[in-house]
């Protein structure tokens, strides 16, 4: 069994720890929180023994009835691999704690790529990513291009991609963040990250990207237009896409238009928590004219990078060879089938 600590039990961490521990070949030794939260709550409903940075903080935790199993330190000395869910930027200042103790970790999205040294989508380069100590699972968003652009690419040949990111602007749980009543460019600025990210992975893929946050707190929607070296069938892109593990096809007959409805589909389907693990592509927007191929997709930003944290795992312990066998083993293990 591969023993995974979780550093970080939030929006990101709380849905892989449940991942993790679906998985036949994987074990949680473990979760951290740095306060008492309902999500702590959680940890304890679950069975995952919490550990916490400051042990001084012990107290708080205990009065309200969460055992506190040790420090992270501890916890991180029982793990093969630990995926760092802390917030943007302080994986970064958690780095020379995994350096001492030797345990592989897992950043997020939310870090530079130069934080791991190498950035990850499991459709693009697993394999890359075998006996790694350090690697960067891509944001919700680039991962959600990679999957298609990969797709694209390796039927077809791209010349070019162009996307524009309408992104929510936080999460269903957050409260303190806006905007409430407005537009905002995020940034003002031509290429967003996105594209560079994109090419942290897919280094030969030449993007750009353009980005906004828009008042919801459910998914991204992107507008992308990809320039191919061939001539490209929507007959033939559509096989393509149904036949991927993890990018779902938004069928015009289910009526759904939007994020919401989207939304109350996975709910519909009994997903956990209403995720969406897989890149919805609206099957009625793709539109192919020659070598010119534009469509929309939808990304759960809370859940597209959970299966992809899941493979990490397996391509950095080396349990694994293949990508397509731990792809198949997540999904099957989420009893995931993509909509």
């Amino acid at each position: 069994m591969i023993r995974v600590a979780i550093n970080g039990y939030g929006t990101v961490g709380k849905r892989v720890a449940d991942a993790v521990a679906a998985q036949p070949d994987m074990e949680i030794v473990g979760v951290s929180k740095t306060r008492p939260s309902f999500e702590a709550y959680i940890a304890k409903a679950r069975g995952f023994p919490l550990y916490i940075a400051d042990l001084s903080k012990r107290a708080p935790f205990e009065k309200l009835g969460l055992p506190v199993a040790g420090s992270v330190a501890e916890m991180l000395a029982r793990a093969d691999v630990v995926v760092d869910a802390t917030p943007g930027g302080v994986g970064k200042e958690n780095k020379p704690l995994y350096e001492k103790t030797g345990v592989k970790a897992i950043f997020q999205g939310g870090e530079d790529h130069e934080v791991a040294g190498f950035s990850f989508c499991s459709d693009c380069n697993y394999r890359m990513a075998m006996g790694r100590q350090f690697v960067r699972v891509v944001s919700c968003n680039t991962t959600g291009l990679c999957r298609i652009i990969n797709t694209l690419d390796k039927e077809y040949g791209i010349a070019k991609v162009r996307a524009v990111m309408v992104r929510r602007a936080s999460d269903p749980g957050e409260v303190k963040k806006g905007p409430v009543d407005a537009v905002v460019l995020d940034p003002v600025t031509v290429p967003s990250h996105h594209g560079p990210d994109v090419q942290t992975v897919l280094p030969h893929i030449p993007i750009s990207t353009m980005a906004m946050i828009v008042p919801t707190t459910f998914m991204h929607m992107h507008a992308v237009q990809v320039d191919l070296k061939k001539d490209g069938k929507k007959e033939r892109i559509l096989e393509l896409i149904r036949g991927h593990p993890r990018m779902g096809l938004v069928l015009g007959g289910t009526g759904i238009k939007s994020t919401a409805e989207l939304k109350e589909y996975a709910l519909d389907l009994g997903r956990p928590r209403g995720d969406l693990w897989e890149s919805c592509i609206f099957a009625d927007s793709i539109a192919v004219q020659g070598k010119d191929v534009s469509f929309f997709q939808a990304i759960h930003q809370e859940a597209d990078i959970v299966v992809e944290n899941v493979d990490a795992i397996r391509a950095m312990v080396g349990s694994v060879k293949d990508p397509g066998e731990s792809i198949r083993m997540t999904n099957e293990a989420l009893h995931f089938v993509a909509i």
